[in-house]
């Protein structure tokens, strides 16, 4: 795997570089990668997709909606498990295994 390193004027960098290229750059846990779009999807949804993208926007939403002590109790949980590596991501795990 190759290694990308960003000097001035670009300290970081995500996305595409324009609509129509299919290389993507991002950034995860501190590390930069590119990947790239192999047979998009360009159809409707599928109804199975849209029930799956509406739990995801409800999860999210949740989570936007928790009070500071209910953040305190996932802070704590978090800290004791070792699968997620964003407090994010196990907090919308947490959501979604609600829904």
């Amino acid at each position: 795997m190759s290694q990308i390193k960003l000097e001035a004027p670009f300290t970081s960098f995500r996305g595409k570089i324009c609509k129509h290229s299919d290389i993507i750059f991002k950034e995860m846990y501190g590390n930069q990668f590119t990947s790239q779009i192999c047979n998009p999807y360009t159809g409707e949804p599928s109804a199975a997709q849209q029930a799956q993208q509406t739990k995801m926007a409800t999860a999210s939403a949740n989570v936007k909606a928790l009070t500071p002590e209910q953040r305190a109790t996932y802070k704590e949980q978090f800290k004791k498990q070792t699968k997620y590596k964003s407090f994010y991501g196990y907090m919308m795990a947490q959501e979604m295994a609600k829904l």
